[in-house]
């Protein structure tokens, strides 16, 4: 059986392959060396672009591809779609721990002020911050998937009071009130913080626009480590420049990377980060164990794990 697989895993995936297993390689930007004529499995690693696509052409033989990322939007190019005998498989909840750990950090550096702090601390200033606690704070989760259960975990071992949204609402650890797909707007405005940590789907896309934002209290803070599109831009920045809520940490925008003229950058409400929570070093080890159980499952002719498309 042949592989491409990316560079990035080669590492922790190579010398666990089956002895009679051949491996092409991928680069970071999609070239390659060898013969992928015949090549059955694709392991991705990183955004596609034409490069993505040209592995695809040249591997009319592929069967099946496997993504270290939780969201497919961005992997399902035209291409992807033209091959419906390829099944594509996702690793929701590979990146939950670094992600959870982000978004408590995220509240905390805003409750208790870091950037204040630390600026005060570059301009040598001796200052009285008006700092708050998580503690019975409410935060409300729009996706209680994986990566939401997480969150919601770590949250309510603050003592935060925690709400949360699913295409299919059932109790949860941790979650005092699980609200089905829409029913999220109707608890905005009773929330301190809220995360986006819904996929992008064409019904989650702007989903999070000017009616959603306006009733959000004016001290809430909003956390997107999920995907840009899934916010109306244009009304967020209007929110926060017009103090419709207090301040946002954004992880993921609708173009990336950010441009650098972008009014995100400078706004003194907003931190910004480069599509990065979800990195941890010990993200290769979890993507690597996740494959591995996925291609002994492929080998045997077994149901594959986190089967998204078709």
């Amino acid at each position: 059986m042949k592989i491409i697989l990316a560079t990035q895993v080669a590492s922790e995936v190579e010398p666990r392959l089956p002895p009679d297993t051949q491996v092409v390689y991928v680069e970071k930007d999609g070239s390659f060396e060898g013969d992928v004529s015949d090549a059955e499995v694709f392991m991705i690693w990183g955004a596609p672009d034409v490069a993505f696509d040209t592995v695809l052409e040249a591997a009319p033989r592929l069967r099946w591809m496997h993504t270290p990322t939780a969201g497919i939007d961005h992997l399902l190019t035209p291409a992807v779609r033209a091959r419906s005998n390829i099944i594509f498989t996702n690793s929701p909840g590979l990146h939950a721990i670094p992600i959870a750990e982000s978004v408590l950090a995220f509240m905390l550096s805003h409750a208790r002020q870091l950037p204040e702090l630390r600026a005060a601390q570059a301009e040598r200033r001796w200052i009285a911050p008006d700092l708050h606690e998580l503690y019975a704070q409410t935060l409300l989760i729009i996706g209680l998937g994986g990566i939401g259960q997480a969150i919601a975990t770590r949250a309510a071992a603050f003592g935060m009071r925690v709400w949360g949204s699913r295409r299919t609402p059932q109790a949860m650890p941790g979650v005092e009130q699980v609200v089905g797909v829409n029913a999220w707007r109707d608890l905005l405005p009773a929330a301190d913080y809220v995360v986006i940590a819904a996929p992008l789907t064409p019904e989650t896309q702007g989903m999070l626009d000017a009616s959603a934002l306006r009733a959000m209290r004016s001290n809430a803070y909003l956390i997107n480590i999920a995907r840009g599109a899934i916010i109306d831009e244009a009304a967020l920045l209007t929110a926060l420049q017009a103090g419709w809520i207090a301040g946002a940490a954004l992880d993921a925008f609708s173009v990336e990377p950010l441009p650098p003229d972008s009014p995100f950058w400078t706004l003194p409400n907003v931190v910004v980060t480069p599509h990065c929570t979800w990195s941890s070093p010990r993200m290769r080890e979890r993507a690597a164990e996740l494959f591995l159980d996925n291609l002994a499952r492929y080998r045997q002719g077994a149901a594959l794990r986190n089967v998204v498309y078709p």
